[in-house]
């Protein structure tokens, strides 16, 4: 077994149901490569999908229901699972192209040891794809990025998997990022590795769940850098300085009463527009670095 996609899912039956199929239709043969399925504790339908996609598995399908436990957790569950060489996480609202493995496994050839970064595309549909090529839209820096990424499974369970400590939103792959590089692992972009990400236009509504996040994702950026106190934890979580001193000083002068008039009125089920979009990312910003600071006392 050369290759094992990893993935986690928590009541997303609908998206997960293209994912799956998305996983079953590479151009490698089921002999190649595996798929490992955490479900989280889903509520909705998703073990209807789950059969479903059992039915027409053209490749190993190994599924573990679990209590709901967090991501770091369950994904722990699917490296316990794995039997692939070379893991290639993915998430449950990305769908794969069909030469992700061949491409992840193109990349091993010449970089056996490394991490392999795929590219993400974002898409508001799954039936409606954009072109599969990359650009630099699609950028990511990040040295280890669930979406799409793969990494020898040996080394992996060498480093001890995912820190089930991160329970909230947010750092758990950059922590493992962060460990694979002081073992002295490059990472390695491979553009045709493509995957394609479930962007849908925000709405209104979202914007209680965007600002929930981003305090969760705050909390675990402050036990990000208890675990790593470096330079690189700090400038991946914007907690420097002088980044907590300019909001400081933005919270200071009241931004957050404009950006709240923006979206005072728009209805909850609608669509935000551009300036609405960056108004909500404002407001959650704000949020982010508040909750970054009561972290910081509190830690």
């Amino acid at each position: 077994m050369q290759a094992t996609i990893q993935l986690c899912t928590f009541n997303r039956a609908r998206l997960l149901e293209r994912v799956l199929q998305g996983c079953f239709e590479q151009t490698v043969g089921g002999d190649i490569y595996e798929v490992v399925l955490v479900n989280d504790g889903s509520t909705d339908s998703t073990l209807d999908v789950i059969e479903r996609a059992r039915a027409g598995a053209t490749a190993p399908f190994t599924v573990i229901n679990q209590e709901n436990s967090g991501l770091a957790h369950g994904r722990n569950a699917g490296i316990a699972a794995a039997r692939g060489e070379r893991i290639i996480f993915i998430d449950d609202d990305v769908l794969p192209a069909p030469s992700l493995v061949a491409e992840h496994l193109r990349s091993q050839a010449q970089h056996p040891d490394d991490v392999i970064r795929g590219a993400v595309i974002n898409t508001e549909s799954f039936e409606e794809l954009p072109p599969p090529i990359y650009g630099w839209r699609h950028y990511s820096g990040n040295f280890f990025w669930t979406s799409n990424v793969s990494v020898p499974l040996r080394t992996l369970r060498e480093i001890g998997g995912f820190n089930e400590e991160f329970s909230e939103y947010g750092w758990e792959d950059i922590d493992v990022g962060l460990r694979l590089r002081a073992r002295g692992l490059r990472s390695i972009l491979n553009p045709k590795a493509i995957a394609f990400h479930f962007k849908p236009p925000p709405r209104k509504g979202d914007v209680p769940s965007m600002i929930r996040q981003a305090r969760a994702q705050a909390r675990t950026a402050v036990q990000l850098e208890g675990i790593h106190p470096t330079w690189r934890a700090r400038l991946a979580t914007g907690n420097t300085a002088a980044q907590r001193l300019l909001h400081k000083w933005i919270r200071g002068i009241g931004a957050a009463r404009y950006f709240d008039v923006m979206l005072r009125d728009v209805p909850i089920d609608r669509d935000l527009s551009g300036k609405q979009l960056w108004a909500a990312r404002r407001l959650a910003t704000d949020a982010y670095f508040e909750e970054l600071e009561r972290a910081r006392i509190t830690r």
